[in-house]
């Protein structure tokens, strides 16, 4: 399915009014029991079984890093929008590897050919460069294609999470895979993004390389996450 610059504006709108549910982080993490993401070919478990694999491994490496973790518990939350109390979107409006609109489509991109069919790539207000956006403009200001990443960022944002801005931006940016693996559209970044990549490039190895059968005691884990929870979230969220 090709993705229109309108159309991501228009989700995020709508997704940005937070008024389907109210509940905490951790109520969330267990929706994610029903939930299997098919664009992942190395995990046909439950998703929460990923976020705290990916938790605890980044957690003994950077066990003073306490924000990183719960980032990393949290960075799928979003896919709960293939939940129909979420609207029950599709897998490829859910899923998958993002990338900007509003610009030229990097060939880095994975299944970068089928942007041919796609209408903004014959637009001269978005095909070039720059598109619609300036040098080192800063990615905030860089619309991304929409997903389970920006909407786990905007439910953090309106509901004032305490994370610092790496955290953020980890929840962000982590399919943003042309950029963090080929380098594309850093043409866009300011100081600050530079920064926060080289966050994504860590957590990244532990997004992809943590998966393991070996099952996650949740009793046991689950007390330190919820101090962390309380510590950079309210106890109800809107989402």
């Amino acid at each position: 399915m090709l993705i229109l610059l309108f159309q991501v504006k228009k989700m995020r709108e709508e997704y940005r009014k937070m008024d389907r549910v109210e509940m905490s982080i951790w109520e969330c993490c267990e929706l994610l029991n029903d939930v299997v993401d098919e664009s992942d070919p190395d995990l046909d478990e439950p998703q929460i079984e990923h976020l705290l694999q990916t938790a605890e491994a980044i957690r003994k490496d950077f066990p003073n890093e306490d924000w990183l973790h719960l980032t990393a518990l949290i960075h799928d939350l979003g896919k709960v929008l293939l939940l129909p109390i979420f609207g029950e979107l599709p897998q490829w409006a859910v899923v998958g590897d993002t990338y900007p609109v509003g610009c030229a489509f990097d060939e880095s991109i994975v299944h970068h050919e089928y942007f041919k069919e796609n209408p903004d790539y014959q637009n001269p207000a978005y095909n070039t460069k720059y598109g619609v956006y300036r040098e080192r403009c800063g990615l905030d200001n860089v619309m991304m294609s929409w997903g389970h990443d920006d909407y786990m960022y905007l439910v953090a944002k309106e509901n004032k999470s305490t994370l610092p801005s790496a955290g953020l931006f980890i929840i962000r940016y982590h399919s943003f895979y042309a950029l963090h693996r080929s380098g594309a559209y850093k043409h866009l970044m300011n100081e600050e993004d530079e920064e926060n990549l080289k966050w994504v490039q860590i957590f990244n190895k532990y997004d992809l390389y943590s998966k393991s059968k070996v099952r996650i005691d949740v009793e046991e884990v689950k007390p330190y996450y919820l101090s962390l929870i309380e510590k950079y979230f309210p106890s109800k969220l809107r989402w």
